[in-house]
């Protein structure tokens, strides 16, 4: 992807008609249009090492502020990498309504982190929330939440090497070299984020709704439940 800015302030992109991300304020996969560039005189004078262009997405009309770094000031062009940084960010999905409180509180707080990109603070919110859950579990919380670990390690086919860290992350001791948090990037991190998301769906989300299903089935087939269905069909009738 090239891109620069030439001498008449004008932003050159050879894939404008299809650049387009995922809108951080309508949750659209939008075509962006560039709709406020830094002036060439501007850039001439002062040689910023990054700059940010402002886009409009096209689904909402909202503001999307990019940040690119500078590869080279030419004499009649700044070209820029292709390797934007995207200030705001999409914020994750995720279903909060059988989590306990403490808990839930944490998860916003840590899809909050992920989502301005600070990947190691999001690390260690995921490591306290696996702790607030194997202690919310009982006994042998942190048993269960290494078996259902490992069972997410199988369905998505993680490497040895990434479910390594995660368990270091996750589930690591309090003493020992072991204990200490490893350094992530953004793709380990988005890694992090969908085990976290999986054991909470586990230990919470899945048995809230299978207890939720329960319990409206047997509200259905009590005795006065019944009566008062063929009640209703008779005076309808």
């Amino acid at each position: 992807m090239a891109i620069h800015i030439d001498s008449n302030s004008l932003l050159v992109h050879d894939q404008a008609a299809s650049f387009a991300l995922v809108c951080p304020h309508c949750d659209v996969f939008s075509h962006l249009t560039a709709v406020s560039v830094p002036t060439w005189a501007m850039l001439e004078a002062t040689k910023p090492s990054h700059i940010g262009i402002v886009y409009r997405c096209d689904a909402c009309n909202a503001p999307i502020f990019l940040k690119f770094p500078v590869k080279l000031y030419g004499n009649h062009r700044v070209e820029l990498s292709s390797l934007f940084q995207e200030i705001e960010r999409p914020r994750e999905k995720f279903d909060h309504a059988f989590l306990p409180e403490g808990i839930d509180a944490l998860c916003r707080e840590a899809l909050t982190v992920f989502a301005v990109g600070c990947w190691n603070a999001f690390a260690s919110l995921c490591r306290r929330i696996v702790q607030d859950v194997a202690v919310d579990l009982g006994e042998h919380g942190k048993l269960k939440l290494f078996d259902q670990l490992n069972d997410s390690r199988e369905m998505a086919e993680l490497d040895p090497e990434t479910f390594h860290l995660l368990r270091r992350v996750l589930l690591a001791g309090e003493q020992g070299a072991a204990s200490r948090m490893p350094n992530l990037d953004a793709e380990t991190a988005g890694v992090l984020l969908e085990v976290l998301k999986d054991l909470l769906y586990q230990s919470y989300v899945r048995r809230g709704r299978l207890q939720q299903a329960m319990i409206a089935r047997r509200r259905f087939t009590e005795p006065d439940s019944i009566a008062n269905v063929t009640v209703l069909n008779r005076t309808k009738s």
